[in-house]
């Protein structure tokens, strides 16, 4: 089995958070924090992999709902489970909250090299585009020029006066 880039740091940071744990609380705190890793990572896991099958469309428009739900009552069951059988609650959270962190860790730590690129050119603040821009929908334009021209019709004309028209 592969494992992500973000899984080896959260197997890394869960495995010190067991550790510390450990040495500085009871074995019971460090195995209720173990469980809380384990159950965090495979929620991590399923998360991962079933975002990955949306994203290239492998998974049907709701299928991924039921895929969530399911998860979900997977990690409840599990919590519910250990603490039944008498994990500590907080190192239960310690363990199920690594994930987030490590999660931010690999992106900050893993990212891409940032290439300096050259900035385009810019736009006259003159050009007559700006009356096209909307600030609100910054990739799309207020209107477009082609599509006003397409929707004029021949037999429309104005007419060309110099009075004002109300």
């Amino acid at each position: 089995m592969k494992l992500y880039p973000a899984e080896k740091v959260n197997l890394g940071l869960s495995a010190g958070a067991v550790a510390t744990s450990l040495a500085v609380a009871s074995p019971l705190f460090a195995g209720s924090v173990a469980v809380g890793a384990t159950l965090g990572t495979v929620n991590f896991r399923f998360l991962h992999t079933t975002a990955e099958a949306v994203f290239q469309g492998a998974v049907q428009s709701g299928t991924w709902v039921v895929v969530l739900a399911f998860r979900l009552a997977l990690v409840f069951a599990g919590i519910v489970a250990a603490m039944l059988l008498g994990a500590d609650g907080v190192g239960m959270a310690i363990g199920l909250s690594i994930v987030m962190p490590a999660t931010v860790a690999a992106a900050v730590w893993l990212r891409p090299a940032n290439v300096p690129t050259a900035p385009g050119p810019a736009v006259a603040p003159d050009d007559p585009i700006w009356d096209d821009y909307s600030v609100w929908r910054p990739n799309r334009e207020a209107r477009r020029r082609d599509d006003d021209a397409a929707t004029q019709h021949e037999s429309t004309t104005v007419p060309e006066t110099d009075e004002e028209v109300p």
